[in-house]
This record gives C-alpha cells, structure tokens and sequence, in this order.
C-alpha cells in the first residue's frame, strides 16, 4: 500500500469551550496545539480560528493571523485552511482568510445539509461563554448552504486565482456526485483528495458498510485519480479511521472531531490523538507519510507559496 497521510483538525467549529479545557482557543494554543500534532505525526493540519476572547468560531483574518505564521515557521506540515469555516457563517466571511492567506490547501464542503449540533447542549452543565448555549441549541434550524454556485465560486477564487488544492469534504454520496459534475465542468482536475465524514447528524452516520458503499462509487466515478481519507465524528474517529487504513485510505483526527482519547476521558491535545492513531496505522503495516510525501502525493503548490 502507498503511505499514508495523517490529518489533524485543530480545533474547528463544532464543539465549544465548555465542553473540553483541552480545545484550542487562543492563537498560541491553536500554534503549539498543531505544532505537537506535526512533530508526532500528522503531514496535514486542518484549520480553524476562533474569537481569543470567547472562543467562538471566527472567520476575522486577523484572528487566523494570530497562529499561522508560527505554524508556518515551526513545522513543514501542510497548511490546509478551512472554507466552511461555521455554518452560521456568509460565504464571503468564510473565504476571507483563505483569500488574503493563500494556503497550498483548502476544505471545500460539496453540498448543502442539515447541520444539527443540538444534542451536545444537554451533555453540558456549566457554560463558560454566554454564546455557546444558543449556538447549540439554534442547529435544530440550521442548513449549512454550499450550493453548486458556492462550490464554483471557491473553486475559482482559491483553486484556478490562488493555486490551493482541496481536501473535497463529502458528507454523504451525492456529494461525490457534486464532485464528478464539476470535474466533467473542468472545473477540477487530478489528483482528488475525498474526505469521506462521518457522525453529523444530518450527514452520514458511521456505520462501516456506507464506507465500503462510498469507495466502491468513487472507484466507479474516479477510478485511480483520486485518494480518500476518513473522519468521523465523537467515539467513532478511530474504529472508522482504523478501518480506512486497512483499505487503503487515509486518516484524519483531532479536537475538531472528537474531544476523547478512550471512553469518558477527554483527550490533553491533538497531539495525543496523531500518537494514538499512528500507532494504530503502522501496527497494521502502513508507514506514515512526511509532508513532503503528502505534497508529492496530492500535487500541492509547496509551502513557499503561502502567503506568511
């Protein structure tokens, strides 16, 4: 098998700070917090900003300049910037780092869903942040908006204007055939990089045969062009990301998916988790790639042309 590539995503915009001391908030948290995933393992760093002062999901470029210098300056690990950054969030605010930035890759959300994040509000019992509560709670009315002429316009601002490549993030099936439309379009070219998610309520659940389902459409679709990776979310991250090692695939964990280590024990950092699942990957024979390798691999621009 080829190697593999280990993701971690950092800190997110899903959870919120009452549910775990460990998640990332400030710009030197969310820093040393990527800079310990890279030094264990992790080739790829999925990113987020949040408010320093609340630690609510922010899209404020200056926020995201508070921790991207010094994850660029501190490590080789490929600078991967989310553009659906929260879906409360307009288009416009979710590309405004990525725009001004101009990371080698970027998250690209391909289709609009359901996004209900309400059921993690009773597991909380001491708010920290008078927003939280009502973030949660509003998801049982959110739809989380990537329409084709969303998806079209990050494609050209960040892809064909800015040179990134995308991690597709692909919440369900018909998401890979939002992909395929826009290939046909011309719009992408190879190789693909397909983020299969797992365990948000209103996308896929993490049940093994939708996986097996998702790999054998995208071998149809895309035959050899593409790589996939797996995420899944709460206690499912490292059954599903064991289970998309064994196949071939790739990996992603971190903080933004899930907040645990084992059962009720919440994880220290991302680090903890990159260290749990590489062992895992190498003890099933799979070496774990260097960035390097991950840019070679999924024809990345390289670090010298971000803009830090």
């Amino acid at each position: 098998m080829s190697k593999i590539v280990i993701s971690c995503a950092i800190t997110g915009s899903i959870h919120t700070p009452s549910m775990s001391p460990h998640l990332p908030v400030t710009g030197q948290e969310i820093a040393r917090s990527a800079l310990g995933a890279a030094e264990a393992g992790a080739a790829i760093l999925h990113l987020h900003a949040r408010d320093p002062a609340n630690g609510r999901p922010s899209a404020d470029p200056d926020h995201w300049a508070g921790f991207l210098p010094a994850i660029h300056a501190g490590s080789d690990a490929v600078i991967n910037m989310t553009t659906g950054g929260s879906a409360v969030m307009t288009l416009d605010q979710r590309l405004a780092a990525p725009m001004r930035f101009r990371p080698e890759m970027c998250s690209l959300n391909m289709g609009t869903m359901n996004f209900a994040l309400y059921p993690m509000a009773a597991r909380i019992r001491d708010w920290k942040h008078d927003w939280e509560k009502p973030f949660l709670d509003n998801s049982d009315d959110l739809v989380f908006r990537n329409t084709p002429r969303d998806i079209a316009h990050v494609l050209e601002a960040m892809g064909e204007e800015r040179g990134a490549r995308f991690e597709f993030e692909c919440y369900d099936i018909g998401h890979l055939s939002m992909l395929q439309h826009f290939i046909r379009r011309g719009a992408v070219k190879p190789p693909f990089y397909l983020q299969f998610v797992f365990g948000v309520l209103g996308g896929m659940a993490a049940d093994p045969g939708t996986l097996t389902h998702l790999k054998r459409a995208a071998d149809r679709m895309f035959g050899s062009d593409y790589h996939f990776s797996v995420l899944a979310a709460g206690r499912a991250q490292i059954p599903m990301a064991t289970m998309a090692a064994a196949m071939g695939g790739h990996v992603r964990v971190g903080l933004e998916d899930n907040l645990y280590i084992a059962k009720g024990v919440l994880a220290e950092s991302n680090a903890q988790q990159v260290r749990l699942i590489r062992a895992i990957v190498e003890g099933l024979g799979r070496e774990v790639a260097t960035p390097a390798e991950a840019r070679a691999l999924l024809g990345l621009k390289g670090k010298e042309a971000v803009a830090l």
